[in-house]
């Protein structure tokens, strides 16, 4: 029998303003968002009961995303700060983290919402 992985997620938010480049339409214009961050990593129940202390996995997207994205103007990061261009961002940017850290999960998905009803999602490709 195949062992079970588990997926666990935590929830973020941060504040950020952008604009978007070659575009036609109010978003040309410099405007703000409150983003809601969900991610979701996977891995094996380890010793202590737990795939990954809550606190752990929001001590590392503190210190490696929202240090970098909260209350900025995301035009000094991105060239186009697209949701689609942040997630991917964000994305490989935790995943190379988790990986460095030896943390014994897997970065799963990361999706990214920009206000309410709009998101993004990106994740590992099971194809």
């Amino acid at each position: 029998m195949k062992s079970k992985r588990f997926k666990i997620g935590r929830v973020f938010h941060f504040d950020a303003a952008h604009q978007l480049r070659h575009y036609k339409g109010k978003c040309e214009n410099l405007h703000g968002h409150t983003y809601r961050l969900e991610v979701v990593v996977s891995g094996n129940i380890s010793d202590n009961g737990m795939v990954i202390d809550f606190n752990k996995l929001k001590n590392l997207v503190d210190r490696e995303i929202l240090k970098e994205l909260d209350h900025r103007n995301l035009n000094e990061l991105f060239e186009q700060p697209t949701a689609e261009n942040i997630a991917k961002w964000i994305f490989k940017r935790l995943g190379e983290s988790i990986k460095s850290e030896n943390l014994g999960i897997n970065l799963f998905e990361v999706r990214l919402w920009e206000g309410d009803g709009k998101w993004v999602s990106i994740s590992v490709n099971n194809d």
